[in-house]
Protein backbone atom coordinates (compact mmCIF):
# COMPACT_ATOMS: atom_id res chain seq x y z
CA UNK A 1 0.00 0.00 0.00
CA UNK A 2 1.70 3.28 -0.96
CA UNK A 3 1.88 6.01 1.52
CA UNK A 4 -0.50 9.29 1.05
CA UNK A 5 0.76 12.52 0.92
CA UNK A 6 0.10 13.03 4.47
CA UNK A 7 1.42 10.52 5.92
CA UNK A 8 4.79 10.95 4.12
CA UNK A 9 4.52 14.30 5.31
CA UNK A 10 4.29 13.05 9.26
CA UNK A 11 7.22 10.46 8.33
CA UNK A 12 9.65 13.31 7.05
CA UNK A 13 8.77 15.18 10.36
CA UNK A 14 9.25 12.65 12.77
CA UNK A 15 12.51 11.94 11.02
CA UNK A 16 13.81 15.08 11.42
CA UNK A 17 13.05 15.69 15.02
CA UNK A 18 14.79 12.70 15.22
CA UNK A 19 17.45 13.93 13.46
CA UNK A 20 17.58 16.48 16.00
CA UNK A 21 17.86 14.27 18.81
CA UNK A 22 21.02 12.04 17.83
CA UNK A 23 24.21 12.67 20.19
CA UNK A 24 22.42 14.39 22.42
CA UNK A 25 21.94 13.25 26.46
CA UNK A 26 18.15 12.36 27.32
CA UNK A 27 18.28 15.90 29.16
CA UNK A 28 19.21 17.84 26.72
CA UNK A 29 16.29 16.27 24.66
CA UNK A 30 14.11 16.73 27.34
CA UNK A 31 15.10 20.62 28.12
CA UNK A 32 14.10 21.21 24.21
CA UNK A 33 10.91 19.28 24.48
CA UNK A 34 8.80 22.22 25.93
CA UNK A 35 4.66 21.84 25.95
CA UNK A 36 2.82 24.96 25.60
CA UNK A 37 0.31 24.81 28.95
CA UNK A 38 -3.19 24.52 27.53
CA UNK A 39 -5.80 26.83 28.57
CA UNK A 40 -8.42 25.42 31.34
CA UNK A 41 -11.18 27.16 28.91
CA UNK A 42 -11.85 26.68 24.92
CA UNK A 43 -11.59 29.70 22.87
CA UNK A 44 -15.27 29.26 22.16
CA UNK A 45 -16.19 29.60 25.52
CA UNK A 46 -13.63 32.60 25.93
CA UNK A 47 -15.33 34.05 22.54
CA UNK A 48 -18.94 33.51 24.20
CA UNK A 49 -17.73 34.96 27.11
CA UNK A 50 -16.54 38.16 25.32
CA UNK A 51 -19.17 38.53 23.62
CA UNK A 52 -21.68 38.70 26.53
CA UNK A 53 -19.25 41.24 28.37
CA UNK A 54 -18.29 43.40 25.66
CA UNK A 55 -22.11 43.10 23.81
CA UNK A 56 -23.45 44.29 27.02
CA UNK A 57 -21.36 47.26 27.79
CA UNK A 58 -22.39 48.38 24.28
CA UNK A 59 -25.98 48.00 24.47
CA UNK A 60 -25.73 49.61 27.85
CA UNK A 61 -23.71 52.58 26.36
CA UNK A 62 -26.37 52.90 23.12
CA UNK A 63 -29.02 52.94 26.14
CA UNK A 64 -27.60 55.66 27.99
CA UNK A 65 -27.18 57.90 24.95
CA UNK A 66 -30.14 57.52 23.45
CA UNK A 67 -32.46 57.06 26.78
CA UNK A 68 -34.39 59.37 28.67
Amino acid sequence: MAQTLEQRRRNAKFAKEQEAKMGKSEEQVKKRVKETPKAPISMFWIVILGFIVFGGLVFEALSRMFGQ
